[in-house]
């Protein structure tokens, strides 16, 4: 008898536990959400793992993304590489493996840094000497305003071009 009480108290509970979640609460959007650029470059898959930064009306380059300093190339964590077969970019060979990327953008061109140091939170703990890859590129006014950072792979084949685009700026990277 107790133990048909016992299990009859249970599924009541169990029972209005279930009630009281109405499905009801809504999710808010991130502020900047994550996203995924990824292609094939010949035999190599790459990956870009980055956040979304939106542009809500702030002036981005010069003052938000101040010039002359390290970014780290979106928001929150810092941007990550990943590439399961060695590739060129911006003319450099990089080995396979996952990398952090840091910018350090300037009004006409950029300084795009690859760089071993993993998960990091923003640029804080850059260190230039665990740089694996650095080089400069310049940058290009975009076909159109970019409310949201963007990175995005165009082309066709075993050469591509990596784009990184906010507000009115775009930065185009090669990569084979």
């Amino acid at each position: 008898m107790k133990k048909l009480l016992l299990l009859a108290a249970l599924t009541l509970g169990f029972g209005f536990s279930a009630l009281a979640q109405d499905g009801t609460e809504t999710l808010e959007p991130k502020p900047s959400p994550t996203d995924i650029a990824k292609t094939w470059v010949g035999d190599s898959y790459v990956k870009i793992t980055y956040n979304r930064p939106h542009k809500r009306g702030r002036a981005i380059f010069g003052d938000l993304v101040p010039y002359g300093e390290v970014w780290r190339t979106g928001a929150n964590a810092a941007t990550e590489i990943t590439t399961t077969g060695d590739i060129t970019i911006g003319g450099k060979e990089l080995p396979a493996g996952t990398y952090s990327i840091f910018t350090i953008p300037n009004e006409d061109s950029w300084t795009i840094i690859i760089n071993s140091d993993l998960g990091q939170w923003g640029a804080y703990r850059y260190k230039e000497e665990n740089d694996v890859v650095r080089f400069n590129v310049d940058t290009q006014e975009a076909p159109s305003t970019y409310e949201a950072f963007t990175i995005a792979f165009e082309g066709e084949g075993n050469s591509k071009m990596l784009v990184m685009m906010w507000d009115d700026v775009k930065v185009s990277i090669s990569i084979k």
